[in-house]
Order: C-alpha cells, then structure tokens, then sequence
C-alpha cells in the first residue's frame, strides 16, 4: 500500500533546535490507522449499537473491521491456496452497479445465477452500492478480503434463497459465521433472534439455523467463487459445486 507521512517540526521553548514528528500511514483509500486501544473501544461501541438496531449496517461493518484479525488472514489464506481464490486476490474485481452490465444479466435465462441476482436486488430494493468500504483493517490485503466478503453478501441471499428481512439476514448470518468466523457474524446470528416473534423463532430454531449450519461445514469456501464469470451458470449446478443444499 501507499503510506502517507505527516510531519511537523516545532522550535523547543528553551531555544534548542526540538523535532516533534507525528506519523500516519494510509495503506488505502479511506483508511484509518488505529490502535489495539481504540480498537477495542470501537468494537464495543459498534457491537452495541448493531445489537440495538440491526439495521445500523454502517455499525455492522465497523463491528466487522475491528474484530476480524484472526478471521481475515485465514479467510486469505483459503484464498491464496484456491487457484480461483487466487485469481480474485490478484484481479480484486469489484461488485459495484458502475461494473456490472444489468441490462445484460436481467436478460439471462430465468434460474441463472445472474439473473437470479439482479431479481434478488430488484424484489428487495437493494443496491451492491451500499457496501461501505473498509476503513479500519491494517492490512490492504485484508481490506480487499473483508470488501469482497461484503459484496458477495447479496449472493449469499440469492444462493441461500433467503431474503433480507431479520429472519433471512439472521440465517444468511448463521451461514456466513460457520462458513468465515467473522465474529461479527456469529454475534449477529446469536443475538438477531431477540427480535423476532415467537413463531419465527421456532422456525428458526427447528428448520433453518440447522440448516444453515450443515450447509457452512459442507460448503467449500464462499470467497473462492469468482462470481463475476459465471453468471450464465444455473443457481442450481452453482449450488451443487459449492455445496449447498436446497433451502428447505
């Protein structure tokens, strides 16, 4: 990455020529050097309030960014010994509507995971724009990892046939936590439910979370999937290579 360096230079009160340096380094676009310290504290701060509102996505991510140190360099490291995981590492497409041709994907054959995608976007009024960037990882490499995990998210939805309501976004979660250790996942996964009524979570506790799970275990890396080139493939055949079951 590219490091910026801030500098200043103050005179010493006792006439003796002083030098007072303060260093940042910016390893990417937007990023925010941090320490250990307030790492933690933003951590703490985000968990509490994605755990109030989930919907607070901006929290989510921070949350995300914070907590990851352990689970990102594995996730790369998945990545690096994939020859398609490998690829995305080195090209680090972007899913973005400014790279994606959507009056081409809308054209594709009903059950193609392109146009199953863009359907997915369209009945759930989202946008892969939403995805913030990362701000807060130390390492260009895994803020790549942690960008794509967030723009593959949506595929996750189409993959997984869940919707973005609280019960699919807990089960998408579920799946995502088994699948990269994200802690963030498994908190929003563990913690989700609280907002839920006592007919769904019955349903979430009897059908989906189990399923959710068995499909995380026996699903081979979400990340090594190079999404972008094989939008023509069925969802069903993608499903099947990657191993998931149908969703029940």
């Amino acid at each position: 990455g590219k490091a910026c360096l801030s500098r200043t230079e103050p005179k010493a009160l006792d006439g003796r020529s002083g030098e007072e340096e303060a260093v940042s380094y910016q390893l990417y676009p937007g990023h925010i050097p941090t320490s250990p310290l307030q790492k933690v504290l933003l951590a703490a701060g985000s968990a509490a309030m994605a755990l109030y509102d989930p919907y607070r996505h901006d929290m989510v991510a921070v949350l995300g960014e914070t907590t990851g140190c352990l689970a990102l360099p594995s996730l790369r490291d998945k990545m690096k010994h994939h020859p398609e995981g490998y690829r995305i590492l080195q090209e680090r497409p972007r899913i973005r509507l400014s790279t994606l041709d959507m009056a081409r994907l809308r054209g594709l054959p009903p059950g193609s995971l392109g146009r199953e995608y863009v359907r997915f976007l369209e009945d759930n009024k989202v946008s892969p724009d939403t995805r913030m960037p990362p701000k807060f990882v130390d390492d260009e490499e895994l803020a790549y990892v942690i960008q794509r995990y967030r723009e593959v998210h949506d595929l996750m939805h189409t993959l997984l046939g869940m919707p973005t309501n609280m019960l699919g976004e807990i089960v998408v979660k579920w799946f995502e936590a088994v699948q990269t250790g994200l802690p963030m996942c498994v908190l929003g996964g563990a913690f989700g439910p609280v907002h839920l009524s006592t007919r769904k979570l019955q349903v979430l506790a009897t059908q989906l979370v189990p399923w959710a799970i068995r499909n995380g275990h026996n699903a081979s890396c979400i990340l090594n999937v190079y999404y972008e080139q094989r939008w023509e493939q069925p969802v069903e055949s993608l499903r099947e290579e990657i191993g998931i079951l149908p969703p029940p």
